[in-house]
């Protein structure tokens, strides 16, 4: 097993490049699926979940061609091999549900889809996926196969355009829909939509694809069905969660860092926020460059939402921040119940963090009759004491990584196949920025450390 080891103190300093964003990319192969043609794809990250989703295309009959020194990618789908998604990429990650909008139109078998997977940080139902591919014409049911659940889905009468009302701006069930949508006949509109970069960045690429496609400003999306599609050249967006990682990291370890790629217009939530706590930001027309500007000031309420709220997924790097921060801060996660599994191994590490089934906040949101932890108080600033830690999902792996680099002593962290799976060069980045981090056996860093500090410390998912 692999792990990393980080000796916590030194600020991270220098220049480092946002790669393609994880959550555009898997979704774009997955919409490649839809025609015949070639599409090419530049600046794809090096990562799990991408390879992970091209293996899957692999399977039902995608040719890929990818060239991960330069983040060049080129993917044709002349035919399907099978419209059966193995079990074997059951819990891989959460594209296989997106295959069923994909490929409805692309055969005229059962699509079968095994259950879906990623990381443990909430139920994340599929009803809304289900419902809507529904009242687009498809008949899609769920079966125990192999004591493993799977979905199976057709249309033999084909997809029509129809209206549409998510009851949550869903992200993965507004891009199911709008799979679906661009080959239904007649026209789809979509109300409550979720309207993320990662959508929109879809979005243009299926009009390149051939898709007549518009987004209105009131969460409304509007796809006019066509069966003519174009081959597409597309760059990918640098990804938001890997920007504002590193921005955080560096604010977080005093140090100053420079993140190419970063875009201003999708992360003025996360921006505003570090003023109100006092760190510095700098916006530059290639990046934006984030630093340590004097002691931070907690005593702020943050609560996650949908686009262009404040991100879920960077909450957890926020909070390591809050524990640096004088003060006492809420925290409001209104996206996923079990997000702040994490937070056990934080408070071993030293932080001063309490979790309630409460809404602390402005307003109640959908878990407030459920008896989830969603709600945290976290009182700063406090030192952090490096540990042994098993990284329980992607996010909250990076909120490690900070916690460790502002840590007296080393950290051993383990489970690094989740910081894989989105995260493209982390080590040789980390290091790049004057990190002190090696990667390799457990049993070498563990021999060669003989550290007394290290004692372990497992968080529960």
């Amino acid at each position: 097993m692999e792990v990393i080891k980080i000796k916590g103190g030194t600020p991270l300093k220098g220049v480092v490049k946002a790669a393609g964003a994880k959550n555009a990319m898997t979704k774009l192969l997955v919409a490649s699926l839809l025609s015949d043609k070639k599409c090419r794809f530049y600046n794809v990250p090096n990562i799990g979940d991408v390879e992970v989703t091209v293996d899957l295309c692999k399977d039902i009959g995608m040719e890929v061609n990818w060239d991960r020194e330069t983040g060049f990618m080129e993917v044709v789908t002349r035919e399907l091999k099978t419209s059966y998604v193995p079990q074997r990429f059951s819990g891989a990650n959460r594209i296989p549900i997106l295959m069923i909008g994909a490929l409805l139109s692309r055969t005229e078998e059962d699509i079968i889809v095994p259950t879906v997977g990623g990381c443990g940080i909430g139920k994340r139902a599929v009803d809304f996926h289900i419902d809507a591919l529904r009242e687009l014409g498809a008949t899609i049911e769920y079966r125990e196969m192999k004591k493993e659940g799977a979905y199976f889905a057709h249309a033999h009468n084909g997809l029509k355009g129809t209206f549409i009302n998510l009851p949550y701006p869903s992200v993965g069930a507004t891009e199911n829909t709008i799979l679906a949508g661009v080959t239904a006949r007649g026209t789809t509109i979509i109300k409550n939509a979720a309207i993320e970069p990662e959508v929109v960045e879809l979005i243009l690429f299926l009009q390149k694809l051939g898709a007549i496609i518009t987004l209105d400003v009131d969460r409304t999306i509007r796809i006019q069905g066509t069966r003519r599609f174009y081959e597409v050249e597309h760059t990918i967006i640098p990804d938001r969660n890997e920007a504002a990682s590193w921005g955080m990291a560096a604010i977080a370890t005093k140090g100053r860092v420079f993140v190419e790629g970063a875009q201003h217009l999708h992360m003025i939530t996360l921006l505003n926020k570090l003023r109100e706590i006092g760190a510095g930001f700098d916006i530059k027309s290639n990046g934006i460059e984030f630093f340590y500007d004097g002691p931070l000031q907690g005593g702020i309420h943050l609560e996650t939402d949908v686009h262009p709220g404040f991100m879920t997924d960077w909450q957890q790097p926020f909070v390591v921040l809050l524990t640096q921060a004088t003060g006492t801060s809420v925290i409001h996660e209104t996206v996923y119940e079990k997000r702040f599994g994490y937070t056990e191994t934080l408070a071993e590490m030293g932080a001063d963090v309490t979790l309630f089934k409460q809404c602390l906040g402005g307003k109640d949101c959908r878990f407030a009759s459920h008896s989830f932890s969603h709600s945290m108080i976290v009182k700063g600033s406090t030192p952090l004491e490096g540990k042994e830690i098993a990284i329980p999902d992607l996010r909250a792996g990076f909120a490690y990584v900070m916690a460790a680099a502002i840590a007296s002593g080393s950290s051993v962290i383990s489970g690094l196949h989740f910081l894989d799976r989105g995260y493209d060069s982390l080590v040789p980045k980390f290091m790049s920025l004057g990190g002190d981090v090696v990667r390799a056996k457990r049993d070498n860093i563990i021999e060669v450390a003989k550290d007394p500090i290290l004692t372990p410390v497992v968080a529960k998912a």
